[in-house]
């Protein structure tokens, strides 16, 4: 139990870190900090006679950086997509009529989601081919139906 509690509490010692940093590293005091060290970077570059150690510094800064932003942009990246996902499956849920296979599609293989696609887009044609406005609700399944007895 002791275990459990000890991860429980890592896991959200380095959320709370990966949160605060994403938080810190988009506010616009990260963005004068590192203009700052730019501009130092820069005037130190005559002293320096501009040699490869003064280079060296800024390549690795600025890698580090980029390599570790990448991280926490993915992290925070996916932990947006999936509170979306989740709100959207409860308007879908919700919604009266609307097609419950669409909760949790992001599941789906990528093959299955094409069709999806297809289906909506004959969806789509289907609603636009009389060149006004519908005012008809007309669903997927019913315009895959109607294709597969004209074909």
């Amino acid at each position: 139990m002791a275990v459990e509690a000890a991860k429980h509490e890592n896991a959200k010692f380095l959320e709370n870190l990966a949160y605060h940093s994403a938080r810190w590293a988009g506010s616009p005091w990260a963005y004068l900090v590192a203009i700052g060290f730019t501009l130092i970077w820069l005037a130190s570059g005559p002293f320096l006679q501009f040699s490869d150690n003064w280079q060296l510094i800024m390549k690795t800064a600025s890698g580090t950086v980029t390599f570790i932003m990448v991280f926490l942009i993915q992290r925070s990246q996916n932990k947006d997509s999936l509170a979306m996902q989740i709100k959207l499956n409860e308007i879908i849920a919700a919604l009266h009529g609307a097609n419950n296979r669409m909760i949790s599609i992001e599941d789906l293989s990528e093959g299955e989601i094409h069709s999806l696609q297809q289906d909506y887009q004959s969806l789509a044609t289907h609603i636009h081919k009389d060149d006004e406005p519908s005012t008809h609700a007309v669903s997927v399944e019913e315009v895959i139906k109607s294709e597969e007895v004209s074909s």
